[in-house]
């Protein structure tokens, strides 16, 4: 992507650079047991990663929804030709390559963290089947334990544009009874995002147990996407916005939920921001450090947990539980996820956009040749 189009996404990035940290730390207080020895040193800090910090999924539906419609959608009209297996197919081979190699490194954690502590957050060792599951990403609708903190977010995610592009496919199926057929399209899919996120506010998204699902978590996602087109000017576009916000206003009057507020307050900001540039007087360094970070921020909602796991196994068992030595080991273990997400985005990430890229390419050559 060119330096232009790093900058305008620059807010998007800055999210993205902030919420992969806090789930991290929300991670490491979360599973202990380092935490539950350093908690002594600063109690309402790690209370409150426990218990808060996992609030930063929901940025990262609202920018999924937002990078998707810019993908899908842009500017509000369909991208024409969209296939939504064939979108799925492509999203889940260009997640698979480091997903694989997390889960993978997942296990190997787990088999040590087994051999060297007794603690809740060391998963038990899985079989076939479960492994098979988790690598379609399927493993939480078919009730399976979870091998790695964190991977319930890729399925759904993976879920979440399925039905993005589904509900646009449909649309854009839809002939126009009158007037421009992109102006049509572009109208029926806004507001079909927008019931479809309502249903999600009201409905699914207050169903014990429905987090297993898209639906439970299309009310942040749509959000998201409505939040791409809001730069669309001219009347429709004030009219359907102010419905969406007077829609998520009742489901929050409904029942409020933290995770709602968060997440309509992130898509407030990014309809106003997310297509803007990085401010004048916000320093190169800054701005390299940002995008550097969201860059990386895929690789490390991934690869943190297993690194955590291991980190906390070892100090565990061969350190002292004195409070200041396993605030070291906090420390260790977040510099030591950092480096593993380098190295997982350098050598598979990037190589697996690259592969992808040249498959489109030479799926596209044949046609373009024929013209």
């Amino acid at each position: 992507m060119t330096t232009t189009g790093r900058d305008r996404l620059w807010w998007v990035d800055l999210l993205k650079a902030l919420a992969a940290p806090l789930i991290l730390l929300h991670h490491l207080a979360f599973y202990g047991p380092m935490s539950d020895h350093a908690r002594e040193l600063a109690p309402a800090l790690i209370d409150w990663l426990f218990s808060n910090a996992r609030l930063a999924v929901q940025v990262f539906l609202v920018v999924a929804g937002f990078l998707a419609a810019r993908q899908l959608a842009p500017g509000g009209g369909v991208a024409p030709g969209l296939n939504p297996l064939v979108l799925l197919r492509e999203r889940w081979l260009r997640l698979l390559p480091a997903y694989a190699a997390t889960l993978g490194l997942a296990l190997l954690s787990a088999a040590v963290a087994r051999h060297w502590m007794d603690h809740r957050a060391t998963p038990t060792a899985p079989d076939l089947p479960q492994v098979l599951a988790h690598l379609l990403m399927l493993q939480d609708l078919l009730g399976l334990e979870a091998l790695s903190a964190g991977i319930w977010y890729l399925a759904i995610d993976l879920q979440l544009f399925a039905l993005l592009a589904l509900l646009l496919w449909a649309c854009d199926r839809v002939p126009p009874v009158s007037g421009r057929a992109a102006d049509r399209s572009a109208r029926r899919a806004a507001v079909t995002v927008a019931l479809v996120a309502l249903a999600s506010a009201l409905h699914f998204n207050l169903q014990p147990g429905g987090d297993i699902a898209a639906p439970y978590f299309f009310a942040a996602y749509g959000a998201g996407v409505l939040a791409a087109w809001a730069p669309r000017r001219g009347r429709p576009a004030v009219v359907w916005w102010s419905l969406a916000l007077a829609a998520a206003a009742l489901s929050l009057h409904w029942a409020w939920r933290d995770r709602l507020a968060l997440a309509l307050a992130v898509a407030l900001a990014l309809a106003w921001l997310g297509h803007r540039p990085a401010p004048a007087a916000c320093p190169a360094w800054l701005r390299q450090g940002v995008t550097r970070l969201s860059t990386l921020s895929y690789a490390l909602f991934l690869v943190h947990y297993p690194v955590c796991l291991f980190v906390n196994a070892a100090f565990e068992r061969f350190v002292p539980h004195a409070p200041a030595l396993q605030a070291l080991g906090l420390l260790v273990a977040v510099v030591l996820s950092l480096l593993a997400a380098v190295a997982l985005h350098r050598w598979l990430e990037v190589p697996a956009a690259r592969w992808l890229a040249a498959r489109r390419h030479r799926a596209a050559a044949p046609a373009l040749g024929m013209g």
